[in-house]
């Protein structure tokens, strides 16, 4: 019994000794200094190519620095990386938004005004070529030619209740994600057609939210589907730059349906992401851009539910 005793106050001295070893100090608990108590795991930016990928990771020689690291998957060997220097003749212009206008720049140049109406623009994105930059102006879809000004209206009925290329509240919230700053319409990668979405929110019920800003505040309206309410009615589109014409995607919006962020496939073929109400059936369906006509390229079923792709698990090698 005395062996026992002496044999467990024998392992709690030496827990408290090395607890004591393993104080913090005031600046790792108050201050963020390093505590080298954990080792974080890997950090996999992409593939080089089919023997090589990156990795992201501290390198102790040079005071903790992240580096990118090329390495092996045979050996696990990795040296540093260097990305390959961007040619400066392929470079693009950049847009920002300044005063709800848009402004484009090119390298040293100086800064253009694109825009100058009184409407608000919203999302402004520059075609993959960098020759247009598509928008919304009063929930309506807009492109623009970087070199002649020319702006083009693709869609012309734009209201409170309709939504052309801008998110409804729920799918901004909670399919297309807060990033995108309630941006629907997605470039092809030629540049020469435009997905987008409609939503009608007219049978969405409104919710009301008060918001304090200001000396006594006031409420805001918004169109918020609760659990069992009408969802907002989607309509997935393709608009041909060369003629403005639009053609609607095959499906019936007023079915009770969800639609997944669009994905672009390298050799520019639309695919749209549908799930139904009860989120355990995904499909993904490939859109012919002359007649809107659907072929579907994939179906999933689950006994829980499935999520809607938002994080890249497509992803396409490089034949496509």
């Amino acid at each position: 019994m005395r062996k026992q005793i002496l044999a467990a106050c024998l392992i709690l001295a030496a827990t408290i000794a090395q607890a004591q070893q393993k104080e913090l100090t005031y600046g790792q608990i108050f201050s963020g200094a390093a505590t080298n108590l954990d080792k974080p795991l890997p950090m996999i930016t992409s593939w080089q190519d089919d023997e090589h990928y990156i990795e992201q990771r501290k390198d102790p020689a040079d005071g903790g620095k992240l580096k990118l690291m090329l390495v092996d998957v045979k050996t696990g060997n990795a040296i540093p990386y260097n990305p390959p220097a961007k040619d400066p003749q392929a470079a693009k212009g950049t847009v920002v938004l300044r005063n709800n206008d848009i402004f484009y720049s090119y390298g040293d140049t100086a800064t253009r005004q694109l825009t100058t109406t009184a409407d608000k623009e919203v999302n402004p994105v520059l075609s993959p070529d960098g020759s247009r930059v598509a928008f919304t102006r009063n929930n309506n879809l807009f492109t623009l030619e970087i070199a002649s000004g020319k702006e083009t209206q693709h869609t012309t009925d734009g209201s409170e209740l309709i939504l052309n290329g801008h998110a409804s509240w729920v799918y901004f919230e909670e399919i297309l994600g807060r990033a995108g700053r309630y941006r629907a319409f997605w470039w092809s990668p030629d540049g020469k057609q435009l997905g987008f979405m409609r939503f009608d929110d007219t049978e969405v019920p409104l919710f009301y939210i008060y918001n304090n800003e200001g000396q006594h505040g006031f409420n805001e309206k918004t169109r918020y589907p609760k659990a069992g309410d009408k969802n907002p009615e989607v309509k997935v589109g393709l608009v041909d730059l060369a003629t403005s014409k639009t053609v609607w995607a095959d499906f019936n919006p007023k079915d009770d349906q969800y639609f997944g962020t669009p994905i672009w496939t390298p050799s520019g073929k639309f695919w749209v992401q549908w799930m139904n109400r009860d989120q355990n059936n995904l499909k993904i369906f490939e859109i012919e851009p002359g007649s809107g006509a659907k072929k579907e390229v994939y179906d999933e079923k689950q006994t829980t539910w499935i999520d809607l792709d938002d994080n890249d698990r497509i992803e396409f090698l490089p034949d496509g």
